[in-house]
């Protein structure tokens, strides 16, 4: 039987309880690691190899102490997936200023925190990923999404600029930039559960498995920013 290919390895995934969080963690999970799975909820998800922990993103020291609680229950941190990550879409002007800080501190705040506490580790075990899950926005500019742009965008731009901090230490630096993925994420904003558009989106699945190839790839390579969208999309931008 051949050994799976993270036999061994410890991932912590944030926004772990529902969506593409939780695709990932499960990805992670069947691949051999064992899972520190981030959330509010502090789910589990009843996966053998997992450990639950409340965590909120916007709170550095809670990131913090989370990751320390993987790295005392396994011993070692391989993985980090800064993946949680709020929306809010329409006219800037028109924007409610709780969701403009929302998804400056979730998405952008969120992934500067969550490398601050992971990062450490990752140098340490010397082969490892951070990975960001972004978004086609943090390459590309939508009309209704100025904000979620900017705290994407930067997100992108961060983890680009770590690869260039990281790579001679053979730690490897990803962004995972899908388009429209069908999760509760992509209702409120201008869909409703049954709408048709979202048939036709990736599933949460799909974009798991594209963290798990970034993670898997032989160490002498490493994927910057990966960009991929439904079908049903354009490709325009």
């Amino acid at each position: 039987m051949a050994v799976p290919p993270l036999d061994g390895k410890v991932a912590l995934v944030t926004g772990a309880s529902g969506g593409i969080g939780a695709a990932v963690a499960r990805s992670l999970h069947d691949a051999g690691a064992s899972v520190g799975m981030l959330s509010r909820r502090a789910d589990d998800l009843g996966l053998e190899r997992a450990l639950g922990i409340a965590c909120d993103v916007r709170d550095r020291d809670s990131v913090a102490q989370a990751t320390e609680q993987v790295v005392e229950r396994f011993g070692r941190l391989d993985i980090a997936v800064a993946n949680a990550g709020v929306g809010a879409y329409g006219p800037f002007l028109e924007l409610d200023p709780d969701d403009l800080e929302a998804m400056i501190d979730v998405n952008l705040k969120g992934t500067l925190y969550t490398a601050a506490a992971t990062l450490p580790h990752l140098l340490a075990s010397g082969t490892g990923d951070f990975v960001s899950l972004a978004s086609v926005a943090g390459v590309r500019a939508f009309l209704g999404e100025a904000v979620y742009n900017a705290s994407k965008f930067g997100q992108v731009g961060f983890t680009r600029a770590l690869d260039l901090e990281l790579r001679e230490h053979g730690v490897r630096a990803t962004s995972i930039a899908p388009g429209g993925v069908n999760t509760e994420f992509a209702i409120g904003t201008g869909r409703e559960h049954g709408d048709p558009a979202l048939a036709e989106m990736m599933s949460a699945d799909d974009v798991a498995e594209v963290v798990l190839f970034a993670v898997t790839r032989p160490r002498n390579m490493r994927i910057l920013t990966t960009t991929f969208r439904p079908m049903s999309e354009g490709s325009a931008g």
